[in-house]
């Protein structure tokens, strides 16, 4: 039998980790949805909770479906490899990337910083070092920014060039 015919064994660290995700993604869904049932009502047509209950919604499909899928490999699941090498610098990388996010968020405005962290993010995660991770960074937080900022009128911080 050829490698190619041979099914892959799932890693039993794969499938708790994935386990594990889905049960915070279904938790955050609670807690996104409670939080968006409990916004004040207003008249305006397109009310404060029209952007995280189904955020919370697709949260919880997600971390369910996650479940799900988990259940199903584990028990096939083997034993599994070792830890990738500087997975944990690989984690603190992302940690350090989301807290110079947060804090550069007022000082350099929306798309720059999040262009940034997708960046950073990309390139922690094995993505190919070229021109097209920054595009792609930069085009996703432009398009979240244009969409929230001008469609939806929720604020986000402009820096100092304005976007």
């Amino acid at each position: 039998m050829a490698d190619e015919d041979r099914p892959v064994q799932v890693d039993r660290h794969t499938v708790l980790a994935t386990a594990a995700f889905g049960g915070l993604l279904l938790a955050a869904a609670v807690l996104v949805i409670v939080d968006a049932v409990r916004l004040p009502a207003t008249s305006a047509v397109v009310g404060p909770a029209a952007v995280p209950l189904p955020v919370g919604v697709a949260l919880g499909v997600v971390g369910a479906l996650l479940l799900v899928d988990a259940r199903r490999q584990l028990p096939g699941a083997g034993a599994g490899t070792a830890w990738q090498a500087r997975a944990g610098l690989r984690v603190l990388g992302l940690v350090a990337a989301l807290v110079g996010f947060a804090l550069l968020l007022p000082l350099l405005g929306y798309v720059v910083t999040a262009t940034a962290l997708f960046v950073a993010a990309a390139l922690l995660l094995d993505a190919p070092r070229d021109w097209r991770v920054l595009a792609w960074g930069w085009a996703l937080a432009a398009v979240v920014f244009l969409v929230f900022d001008r469609l939806i009128g929720l604020m986000l911080p402009a820096g100092p060039w304005g976007f």
